[in-house]
């Protein structure tokens, strides 16, 4: 009684304006839910919601025709005088009634591959035909948890905003668009957000786009991570199996509902239904499922994409006007469900663009897009929001208000500012919520490390935060502290940065003080890694120098895809020395290399003299094809994988105490990825650089190239490391030129391999070189398999490499962990 009663409320909630509203439900009563909505012989339409209710817009009163369709059941048309808005229109669709000719259709799988070949062979010619349009543009998004408990690995996860009520279930975020996209194949869009709106964020600017919606099946992949095989692309047949199931007259048009399946199980294709009009091979429907371990999402269980496509007969044209994706997900079993939908209509097809019409803007959020009132969204709203959906908004409208209040903010700030027994280990922060700043104290948990200058080392640090949250910047000032236990010694370093815009991105840091610092500033060596093989096998890798500095850094994108920073540093740099000989093994098992990276056994002679040192630095990145969105609150930056990416720098080291440290390098270096639709991507990096009058430079300002001693590899990617190069062996102060190359096939060989192909590991090979002066070229050569693991956790990587320095040198094994990075 309760639901019903909500569902009344809902339909009485909505306004009277110039709409035709009602309910679409089944023969059974049953509603039909995202069912097609279309004004006859024009391209204004509408779908009703999960709950079957619709609302459709109309020009003017009168005599219209609509046209109600939907997957499963028999389209309709009605004629209704209209003779005063809103007019009420339940309506109720039958189910379909399909059939099959068994005297002329005695192979079903002959008969679905003939309509496909018809649907690839006009799969461009129709796909031409609404290559160019505009049109208005609706999108809703709602994510919805369930089963929340209390805790999650030890940490109370509270009511997450006021989204989750007493039973752990509830929608986390929901937000609408309305928009008029501008679009011409095959990758040129642009979409002006005149209406924008998020559940509890009266400020906010929702996510959603018209670009990140296009899932064309008229193209031969959908843009996933791992690129997916359209069941309608010119080698569909390599992947997919078909049925025709059965077949249907939707007005006069014959349309085939055929069943598609993947040939193999983990492959990047989609399993599910395709519609194909008779005689033209259009695209009637779309129904398809994707398994997230099929396109390397293994948090996702599922995918769905439903697509409706109308006719308009003035124009003898199908086009989209409803699509849905669904999805779920999960993780220690919290369940995470979600829907986007999107209604396309008042379709322009071919006009005349002007010349600048599009460019790097993909998307420009009007100012007031987020001021918009509910009278607003209540006539331009499509499909009408379930009880659920209208419940949330309300519900987290009221609590924003609630939450803004000083007394809540205060008792919020009382609670998670509650200093615990493990605060001085596990770290520290306290807000202040009414003025947007906190102070974070960062514990010795993930500041604890051992290496053989200082031995165990702890590093404190205290960091004040000044939030500006209307313009996404921040200012920031605080310490890190660091000492040594073997050494004694005690090292402090300050930091100051103010972000001044979230457009241009411009920050200006200034920091200072005395540090312990790699050798190799690309810190090639992670600490973690450092201290197990130190301790455990003796092997202290890392090399240190002490460095008293101030620093003055700026960054900056000055126009689009360029983007520069640059720095002037005054150091006072001397060699350190081991101070400890201490490890779990004590001294039985080798001694330790001394910490001259030259001098591996010279436990007295210092890598470099002391010295005084100015260095300055500019570099500029070219983001080529860059495109980006425009927010009142910033610009987000979208990256074009057809193009390069390139760096220049210049670094200049003068005004040295010891004359002959003083030098000149210049530097560039390029990336970039080629996407190999579904048989993967490949990766490449190039660096070359040149020194000049550096030939008695510091060691310490080489280029030094990221080797790696410890079988541990910590990137998602081997696209800057030498993973059986020695750290510091070919270090260079001359010229060098250095070329990576991966190609990870994303299952594509894998997963056709029996018993393997079960497991969804991807297959990995890579080729490495790096010459110099000083030494013969040296290569390596890797063959490995990516995204191992279990179940949903797969971050894990294993490399068989083999290198080459005038012949073989050695070859081996590296696992691969690339959470590591996250803990540096």
């Amino acid at each position: 009684m309760k639901k019903h009663l909500l569902y009344f409320l809902l339909l009485l909630s909505i306004p009277t304006f110039a709409q035709v509203k009602g309910r679409i439900v089944s023969a059974s009563g049953e509603p039909v839910p995202f069912a097609s909505v279309l004004e006859g012989g024009t391209y204004n339409g509408t779908s009703s919601n999960e709950d079957g209710y619709y609302t459709l817009p109309l020009s003017a009163k009168g005599r219209h025709t609509l046209v109600f369709r939907s997957i499963g059941y028999t389209t309709r048309e009605v004629t209704v005088d209209v003779v005063k808005f809103p007019h009420t229109l339940n309506f109720t669709l039958q189910v379909e009634s399909y059939t099959l000719d068994e005297l002329i259709i005695t192979n079903k799988s002959d008969q679905a591959r003939m309509i496909i070949s018809e649907a690839i062979a006009n799969r461009e010619k129709n796909s031409e035909r609404t290559a160019t349009f505009e049109a208005d543009f609706y999108s809703r998004g709602t994510f919805t948890l369930t089963d929340v408990p209390d805790k999650i690995l030890g940490q109370e996860i509270g009511d997450i905003g006021g989204s989750i009520d007493t039973t752990g279930n509830g929608i986390i975020y929901l937000s609408e668009t309305v928009s008029r996209v501008q679009s011409q194949k095959p990758d040129k869009i642009r979409e002006v957000v005149v209406a924008s709106k998020v559940s509890g964020e009266d400020n906010g600017f929702s996510y959603n786009s018209a670009e990140t919606a296009e899932f064309d099946f008229y193209e031969n992949f959908l843009p996933f991570e791992v690129r997916v095989v359209s069941p309608i692309a010119d080698n569909a047949f390599n992947y997919y199996d078909y049925t025709l199931e059965s077949s249907f007259y939707d007005s006069s048009h014959l349309i085939s509902k055929i069943k598609v399946s993947p040939k193999k199980k983990n492959e990047a294709a989609v399993e599910g239904y395709i519609y194909i009009v008779d005689s033209t091979w259009e695209l009637y429907a779309t129904d398809f499922t994707l398994k997230g371990s099929q396109i390397e999402q293994p948090l996702l269980d599922s995918l769905t994409i439903r697509q409706n496509f109308g006719y308009n007969a003035r124009e003898k044209l199908w086009t989209k006007n409803v699509q849905t994706i669904d999805f779920n997900a999960g993780l220690f079993g919290v369940g995470l469900t979600g829907r986007f939908s999107y209604v396309y209509s008042n379709f322009k097809f071919d006009p005349k663009f002007a010349k600048n019409t599009f460019g790097p803007e993909v998307q420009l959020v009007e100012a007031d897009a987020n001021k918009k009132p509910d009278s607003y969204w209540n006539t331009s709203r499509p499909i009408p929001l379930t009880p659920e959906e209208r419940n949330d908004y309300i519900r987290k409208d009221r609590l924003q208000e609630l939450r803004k209040s000083k007394a809540y903010l205060d008792s919020i700030d009382h609670e998670r500012n509650r200093f615990k027994w493990l605060s001085p280990i596990l770290g520290y922060t306290y807000h202040n919520s009414e003025d947007n700043w906190d102070i974070k104290y960062t514990g010795i948990a993930t500041r604890l490390a051992f290496n053989t200058v200082q031995a165990y080392w702890l590093a404190p640090g205290f960091h004040f935060t000044k939030y500006h949250p209307d313009k996404n910047t921040y200012t920031t000032f605080g310490t890190d502290l660091n000492y040594g236990f073997a050494e004694q010694r005690f090292r402090a370093t300050g930091t100051f940065s103010h972000k001044f815009n979230n457009f241009s991105k411009r920050i200006v840091t200034v920091t200072g003080g005395s540090s312990m610092e790699q050798f190799n500033p690309e810190k090639p060596i992670n600490k973690i890694v450092n201290s197990v093989s130190t301790l455990f096998f003796r092997d202290n890798y890392a090399k240190f120098y002490d460095n008293a500095f101030i620093k003055v850094a700026y960054e900056e994108e000055l126009l689009n895809g360029i983007f520069v920073n640059g720095s002037v540093e005054y150091a006072r740099r001397h060699a350190l020395y081991n101070n400890t000989n201490f490890s779990t093994l004590k001294d039985i098992y080798k001694p330790y290399t001394s910490n001259n990276p030259l001098l591996p056994f010279d436990y007295e002679t210092p890598a470099f003299l002391k010295h005084n040192l100015m260095k300055a630095s500019l570099q500029a990145r070219f983001s080529f094809g860059q495109k980006y969105r425009t927010r009142p609150d910033g610009r987000e930056i979208i990256s074009n994988p057809d193009y390069p990416r390139l760096y220049l720098k210049y670094e200049k080291g003068f005004a040295s105490s010891i004359e002959d440290y003083n030098f000149d390098h210049l530097s560039t270096r390029i990336t970039y990825t080629m996407d190999a639709g579904n048989k993967g991507e490949t990766g490449m990096a190039i660096r070359a650089g040149k020194f000049f009058n550096s030939e008695n430079i510091a060691f310490v300002d080489y280029r030094h190239f990221n080797g790696n001693q410890t079988h541990i590899g910590k990137s998602e990617r081997y696209l800057n490391v030498f993973n059986f190069l020695p750290y510091y062996t070919h270090s260079t102060n001359d010229q060098y030129l250095e070329g990576h190359l991966e190609h990870n096939f994303k299952g594509y060989i894998t997963n056709k391999l029996p018993l393997i192909s079960e497991l969804n590991y991807h297959l990995v090979l890579g080729a490495h070189a790096l010459s110099t002066p000083e030494h013969k070229p040296y290569m390596e050569f890797t063959a490995g398999f990516d995204n191992l693991g279990w179940g949903k956790f797969r971050f894990l990587r294993i490399d068989y490499i083999r290198s080459y320095e005038s012949g073989f040198l050695s070859d081996g094994v590296i696992f691969g962990l690339t959470f590591l990075d996250i803990l540096e």
